[in-house]
């Protein structure tokens, strides 16, 4: 009830704000005071105002609202455990795409004119066992690329 009659209350001042203004020829603004002026009563009148004071003072709204921040509170924080794993559906996405397209192991190796393989490198797949040899052939491989480029 006190709500009420403060919102008429502020509603009335306002509308007599809005008819100095007009009594000193600024139409558009007293047009705009009239309509801030009249929101407070349209409230009232609609019921939000007695809502609002309603849920103001009920325990069971207030609860309402502890139950919704902890609702937002644990979405929030399963986001987070998400994002520092990484494991968002782009992610997903990205892994499944990824393990569905092949690639032809003869198309992924550089050429050098003529053949598919670079010479020196073993046709069956398995690097060589010496330290020496495998530096070497990581080496011709960056020349290959190099080359390939026109590097």
């Amino acid at each position: 009830m006190i709500a009420e009659t403060v919102c008429a209350a502020v509603s009335a001042a306002g509308l007599g704000l809005a008819a100095i203004t007009a009594y000193r020829k600024r139409f558009l603004r007293a047009t705009r005071i009239a309509a801030y002026a009249l929101v407070p009563i349209g409230l009232v009148m609609t019921g939000v105002v007695e809502w609002a004071a309603d849920t103001a003072f009920s325990p069971t709204a207030w609860a309402g609202f502890g139950v919704l921040g902890a609702a937002w509170f644990l979405f929030m924080t399963t986001r987070a455990v998400e994002r520092r794993r990484g494991d968002t559906g782009k992610d997903r996405k990205a892994a499944k795409a990824s393990r569905t397209e092949a690639i032809a192991p003869v198309a992924s190796a550089p050429t050098l004119g003529g053949s598919a393989r670079p010479a020196g490198r073993p046709t069956t797949g398995s690097r060589p066992t010496s330290p020496g040899a495998s530096a070497a052939d990581d080496f011709s491989d960056i020349e290959a690329i190099l080359k390939k480029h026109g590097i």
